[in-house]
Formats: structure tokens, sequence, C-alpha cells
């Protein structure tokens, strides 16, 4: 259980507050982890139990469990306490298999780089 309480208000920036509860970490390289914070340092390193990265291609999703996951401070953009009572995903999201998921996001990241060719190759044109 969390030691912080809402009379705590020089705590409120604090990841203290966070405890014990479940999060959502988003990285420098995009990656999104959820899970419980089970400690911190001054760095903002942290210790997520029951750890889990979500990757969402289009209208899919997948949760691959990590357990227990060190995270380093400095890759960290951002931190934030998931609502538990909410729906974390709109209906439309299709749940897959970590398979499937690999083969969209690699299909997403050739798509990406065809785009990136292509606009290359267009330079000459000067659209501008």
């Amino acid at each position: 259980m969390s030691w912080a309480g809402p009379e705590d208000i020089y705590l409120s920036t604090s990841l203290a507050s966070y405890l014990d509860r479940k999060i959502l970490v988003l990285l420098r390289d995009g990656r999104k982890l959820m899970g419980t914070l089970r400690s911190f340092d001054q760095f903002a390193n942290a210790v997520l139990e029951s750890a889990c990265e979500r990757v969402i291609v289009g209208e899919q999703y997948c949760d691959i469990p990590l357990g227990l996951y060190v995270i380093r401070g400095e890759n960290v953009v951002l931190i934030g306490e998931m609502d538990t009572e909410r729906e974390e995903l709109p209906p439309h999201m299709i749940r897959v298999s970590e398979t499937e998921i690999k083969r969209a996001q690699k299909v997403e990241r050739e798509a990406s780089e065809l785009r990136g060719t292509m606009r290359k190759r267009m330079e000459f044109l000067d659209f501008d």
C-alpha cells in the first residue's frame, strides 16, 4: 500500500503516490509498458511487477507479458496511473496473439520504409 495520502501535498509530483498502483509508462523508443509500480528512486528508475508491453498496430493490439521489469529513468517519457474502473481500450480494438502483432508490426515497418523511399525518389519534382 502507498504511504502517500491526499494530505501529502508536497508529494503530489512524486512517484510515491503511484506505489502499489497500476501504471502506464511511455518510453523514449515509443514502447508502452503497464504494470504495478513496486519501487523507484530519485532518478525515476522504476520496478514494475506483472509488467507487460502493449503493442498497438492499426486496430489490433497485444499485451506481451514481461514479468518483473526494471526501467532505467533516463528512458522514461511519461508515467501515469491507469484507471482500473474504465475500459482500457475502445471496443473496436481487436486482441491478437503475439505472433500476429509481430507480423503486423513488420508489415507496417516495411510500408513506412517504402513510403520514405518513394518520397526520396520524388524529391526531384520539387512540388513546393
